[in-house]
């Protein structure tokens, strides 16, 4: 049985660091505050406004290419998960493989907010599974600073932009994309959205005026569905598959609060050395923050090891998917 298999990893971030302090200069807020209630100290901002999402995940998809030693020509899809387009349309992924060089792929982007690349991940292995691509390349990408209003702390000390990505390939031995369960509910819209922009309320000066352009969360809401989601869906994936805690290597799990992930971790009975965190330093970049935990952790991942990916974001959109990795990381050309 052909499984769609993790090869490679990469990320790319912004230059500029903005910090709890920087954010307490503009914005009623202090450091002691945000790493309380997030466990954010430092997140990456693009300040270059001639930049958009796509120049962020060009970088990081040429370094795939690079440490696979495959030429963007090789890639037979590219999926983006993103929140954050350059443009309506053309999508985002488009762009990516116009700059790249992928003239060979066909391409498009899937929006399911911070769910976004375990979506187009698990999208992505059934074109594998099937036989019918060998090399598709999942993309998770956000400038979430485009969409948030400065003034208003209790979205703009949370988010960061960046990204990464990851090749996926067919393989015959026991690795690669195991099992997923993968949920959504319109209903939670109320909670968390971006109001303007779309055919319901087009941009006019009245809605720039409204700052209806920006990110709109009810925090308590979210918060209260995505422990309980991220948790057991988390939990139902590993009782599935007969997976107890010991046979867990690595939760990888949406940056969005620290509260959050220890509360999926502690359901799943899994110890802290065992998650992989990273949103002290990058806050949370919606869809890029699973590539980007892959990205910085790839050095300690071993073939063989089983780690579970979960998510929860606007839409609401939520799951989990099992992963037996298929290299070993240290062996990477990071």
């Amino acid at each position: 049985m052909i499984k769609a298999a993790i090869t490679a990893v990469a990320g790319n971030l912004p230059e500029n660091v903005m910090t709890n302090d920087d954010l307490a200069k503009f914005v009623d807020t202090s450091d002691e505050w945000i790493q309380t209630r997030t466990g954010i100290r430092e997140r990456r901002i693009e300040n270059d406004l001639s930049k958009a999402t796509s120049d962020v995940a060009v970088p990081a998809v040429l370094e795939l290419c690079r440490k696979r030693g495959i030429s963007p020509e090789e890639i037979d899809l590219l999926i983006c998960g993103t929140v954050t387009p350059d443009m309506v349309f053309p999508s985002t992924a488009n762009l990516i493989c116009a700059k790249i060089g992928a003239k060979n792929a066909w391409s498009y982007d899937i929006s399911a907010a911070c769910s976004g690349f375990m979506f187009a991940l698990c999208t992505g292995a059934q074109f594998i599974e099937t036989g019918r691509y060998k090399k598709v390349v999942i993309v998770g990408v956000d400038l979430m600073s485009r969409i948030i209003d400065y003034s208003d702390r209790t979205t703009c000390v949370i988010f960061g932009d960046g990204g990464g990505c990851v090749l996926l390939e067919p393989t015959t031995e026991n690795a690669g994309i195991m099992d997923f369960i993968l949920h959504a509910d319109g209903n939670g819209a109320t909670h968390l959205h971006m109001k303007a922009g779309g055919s319901r309320f087009p941009a006019s000066h009245d809605t720039v005026d409204k700052k209806m352009h920006f990110v709109y969360q009810e925090g308590q809401a979210v918060f209260k569905h995505a422990v309980y989601s991220m948790a057991e869906v988390s939990a139902k994936i590993m009782e599935r598959n007969n997976l107890k805690s010991e046979d867990i290597s690595w939760l990888v799990p949406h940056q969005a609060n620290k509260r959050i992930v220890d509360g999926t971790a502690n359901r799943m009975g899994v110890g802290p050395e065992k998650v992989m965190m990273n949103i002290e330093r990058y806050g949370n970049t919606t869809a890029g923050t699973i590539p980007l935990l892959l990205w910085d952790y790839e050095k300690q991942l071993k073939k063989g090891d089983n780690i579970i990916i979960s998510a929860f974001g606007g839409g609401f959109t939520w799951g989990s998917v099992w992963v037996k990795w298929a290299y070993d990381g240290s062996q990477s050309g990071k």
